[in-house]
C-alpha cells in the first residue's frame, strides 16, 4: 500500500463518529504472549505480538550486561521498538491530516539501564530504565510552515499512546497461575 492510497480523514471520521455515540467501543485490548519458555536457556524465548493471531513470533535474547548472549533484540529493544513505531505511524497520521507532505521521518529511541538494579548487586539502584530518549529526524517538502512542522510534533507527542504511557506510568497487575510439582 502506497501512501497515496492511504486517506487519514477517510479512514477516521466514522470512528469520530462512532465513538461519539458509543464511547465504550473506543477502548481496545492489545497483546503480546510469550508462549513457551522452558523449552530452551533461559536467555532466549519467543513472543507473539498482537491481540489476534497474526502468525507473527519473534525471538529474543538477553543482554550481556545480564548474562545473556545477545545474539537476539532483547526486551529492552522491543519497547523502544514498540515507542518509535507508536510515535513513527502518529506523527505520520497526523501530517495527513493536516496536509503536511513528510519527505524524511526517522525515530530513533534509546532508553538507559543500569543493570546493578535487576541483578541486585546494589539495592539502591532502581530496576528498570533511567531515561528514554526520542529522536526525531522530520523533514517535510520545501515551503512548508515550520510552525506547522512543529504542530506536527506537538500533537503526535500529545497523541502517542506509548510514549503518554511511559512518561505518565500505568498500573501493572501480575496474576500468577501456579500448578504444584509433581513427582
Amino acid at each position: 500500500m502506497t501512501p497515496e492510497t492511504v486517506d487519514v480523514r477517510e479512514r477516521h471520521l466514522p470512528l469520530y463518529r462512532r465513538y461519539q455515540e458509543a464511547p465504550e467501543e473506543a477502548k481496545i485490548t492489545d497483546r503480546a504472549i510469550a508462549p513457551a519458555g522452558v523449552d530452551v536457556d533461559p536467555f532466549h524465548g519467543i513472543i507473539e505480538p498482537g491481540s489476534q493471531d497474526y502468525g507473527v513470533r519473534w525471538e529474543f535474547g538477553i543482554h550481556r550486561a545480564v548474562g545473556g548472549f545477545h545474539d537476539a533484540p532483547n526486551p529492552g529493544d522491543i519497547l523502544c521498538a514498540a515507542l518509535a513505531a507508536c510515535l513513527d505511524s502518529t506523527t505520520r497520521i497526523i501530517a495527513d491530516r493536516l496536509g503536511v507532505t513528510l519527505e524524511h521521518l526517522e525515530v530513533d529511541v534509546t532508553a538507559d539501564v543500569d543493570v546493578r538494579g535487576t541483578l541486585v548487586v546494589e539495592e539502591d539502584i532502581p530496576v528498570g530504565f533511567q531515561s528514554m530518549e526520542c529522536n526525531v529526524d522530520i523533514r517535510a517538502e520545501d515551503g512548508t510552515d515550520p510552525e506547522l512542522v512543529e504542530t506536527v510534533i506537538e500533537a503526535a507527542e500529545y497523541s502517542c499512546v506509548n510514549l503518554q504511557t511511559l512518561r505518565s506510568g500505568v498500573p501493572v497487575e501480575t496474576s500468577i497461575e501456579m500448578e504444584p510439582g509433581g513427582d
